[in-house]
C-alpha cells in the first residue's frame, strides 16, 4: 500500500507540483490592432481629459503579459464515427477538434484590452462595411506557459493562427465600488501545439515580436534569420 513518504518521494523526483497560478501569455495581436489613429477616439480623450501622447497613438503589446488574469491549456478532443461491426457498434477516430480558449483580462483605466480586442475583431468582421478580412491580416500565434516557482517554462502551446471570436459583456453595478473590471475574451485558432522548454522559449520570441503597420516587412535579413529560427523550433 502506498504511503505519504511515497507520495512526498513521487512529487520530488518530478520537482514538485505545478501552480495554477505560475504561468505566462505571450501574444503581439496584428498592427491594425495596436495603432490607434480614430480622430473620434483623440478627440475624446481630449475632451475627457484622459489626455494624449505617443503611447495613446500605439500600444505595447508587451503590457498583455501583465493584465491576463486567468486562462488555460486547451483540451483536445478525438471525433468518432460510430462503425457498425458484425455484434457491437465501435468507434472509429476520423480526426480532432480543440478546444477554445478563454483568457480574462484587466481592464485599465483607458480600456486598452477592450479597445484592443474590439479593434481586433473589427479587422476580422467589418461592422461598417459587412466585410470580412483576409485570415493572414488578422491570425497571430499565442504562447501560453507554465512556470516554476523560478519563473522558467516547465511546459508550453502555441495556439496556431488564433484570432478572438467573442468578447464578453461588462457588468456595471452601484455596490461594486472596489471592484476591479474585466474582460472577458475567446480565441478560436487552428491546432495547439505542445511545446518543450527550448520550443517554448523561441515560440515566445517570435510570440513577442511586433507586426509592422501599414503593410510594412521587415528587412530580408531578419526575415531570413526568422524563417531560419522556425525552422530550428520544428525540428526540435
Amino acid at each position: 500500500m502506498a504511503t505519504i513518504d511515497d507520495f512526498k518521494a513521487t512529487v520530488g523526483k518530478r520537482y514538485g507540483l505545478a501552480k495554477a497560478n505560475r504561468f505566462l501569455v505571450i501574444f503581439t495581436p496584428p498592427s491594425q490592432s495596436l495603432v490607434n489613429l480614430s480622430p473620434l477616439d483623440i478627440i475624446g480623450r481630449l475632451a475627457s481629459g484622459t489626455g494624449i501622447d505617443k503611447k495613446s497613438f500605439i500600444s505595447d503589446p508587451r503590457d498583455i503579459a501583465f493584465l491576463v488574469e486567468s486562462t488555460q491549456l486547451p483540451g483536445r478532443n478525438i471525433n468518432t464515427l460510430d462503425y457498425q461491426a458484425e455484434k457491437e457498434t465501435i468507434k472509429m477516430p476520423n480526426g480532432f477538434i480543440d478546444d477554445d480558449v478563454t483568457m480574462t483580462f484587466l481592464l485599465t483605466g483607458d480600456y486598452y484590452m477592450k479597445d484592443m480586442m474590439e479593434t481586433w475583431m473589427s479587422s476580422i468582421v467589418d461592422t461598417e462595411k459587412y466585410q470580412v478580412g483576409y485570415k493572414r491580416d488578422y491570425q497571430a500565434d499565442i504562447t501560453i506557459q507554465q512556470l516554476n516557482d523560478f519563473d522558467k517554462n516547465i511546459y508550453g502551446i502555441r495556439l496556431q493562427n488564433a484570432y478572438p471570436i467573442n468578447i464578453s459583456a461588462i457588468e456595471l453595478n452601484n455596490t461594486g465600488e472596489n471592484t476591479i473590471q474585466r474582460v472577458t475574451v475567446t480565441f478560436a485558432y487552428d491546432r495547439y501545439i505542445p511545446e518543450n522548454f527550448v520550443q517554448s522559449k523561441i515560440s515566445k520570441a517570435l510570440s513577442a515580436i511586433p507586426n509592422l503597420p501599414f503593410g510594412l516587412k521587415l528587412p530580408d535579413k531578419i526575415s531570413s534569420g526568422l524563417r531560419k529560427v522556425e525552422k530550428l523550433r520544428s525540428l526540435l
